[in-house]
């Protein structure tokens, strides 16, 4: 099937508790409003299907404060489990018409609609891809249909990492110019994506 007719989901995942910050980073302060704002407006130019977020760690405090409109939420309670655990909870939620599931992460702003156009166009028919940037392998990554029930299996924090090295060559490393973009986990990684 040509990739402009599959149905493409994307998935935010901001459900973490944010231990090493110690505050919510989904709040932290990003251009005019909100890390989590940030990510979630390059995730509603990306035109998905459908965009599902995770929230789950100071979910209230999300709600309140984010704009959370165009987007599905989905309220992991066990998001201390880690990030499978909001794939998980958002499986049960996507599309059953979906072909392919996006997966951003809540704190990494440095990820464009464009990096994302790049990893659909460059996966081929690959059932897992990835991007390669110029220092190494990063997100967003995507699943095929393929994946679904597997995504639902996982367990732990790395549980996608490992599915990365597992598939070996099968995955699809698409490259993307530039530094994998910083994730904020620290008050440096914040800084230094300011």
């Amino acid at each position: 099937m040509p990739q402009s007719e599959l149905v493409v989901a994307g998935l935010v995942l901001a459900a973490g508790g944010s231990s090493r910050l110690g505050q919510p980073k989904q709040l932290l302060p990003f251009g005019p409003a909100t890390l989590l704002d940030h990510t979630l407006s390059t995730a509603r130019r990306c035109r998905f299907s459908q965009l599902l977020v995770a929230i789950g760690g100071a979910a209230d405090d999300v709600r309140a404060r984010v704009d959370l409109s165009g987007t599905q939420v989905v309220v992991n309670e066990g998001y201390g489990a880690g990030c499978s655990s909001s794939i998980a909870a958002a499986m049960a939620a996507i599309d059953p018409r979906a072909d392919l599931l996006v997966l951003l992460l809540g704190d990494q702003p440095g990820v464009t609609p464009d990096t994302v156009a790049e990893l659909l166009a460059g996966r081929g028919d690959a059932a897992l891809a990835v991007c390669r940037y110029d220092d190494g392998l990063g997100h967003p990554f995507c699943f095929s249909r393929d994946l679904f029930e597997t995504l639902l299996a996982l367990h732990g924090d790395k549980a996608v990492w490992k599915l990365v090295a597992a598939g070996g060559d099968a995955v699809a490393k698409v490259h993307v110019e530039g530094p994998v973009p910083i994730d904020v986990d620290t008050w440096a990684d914040y800084e230094a994506v300011r």
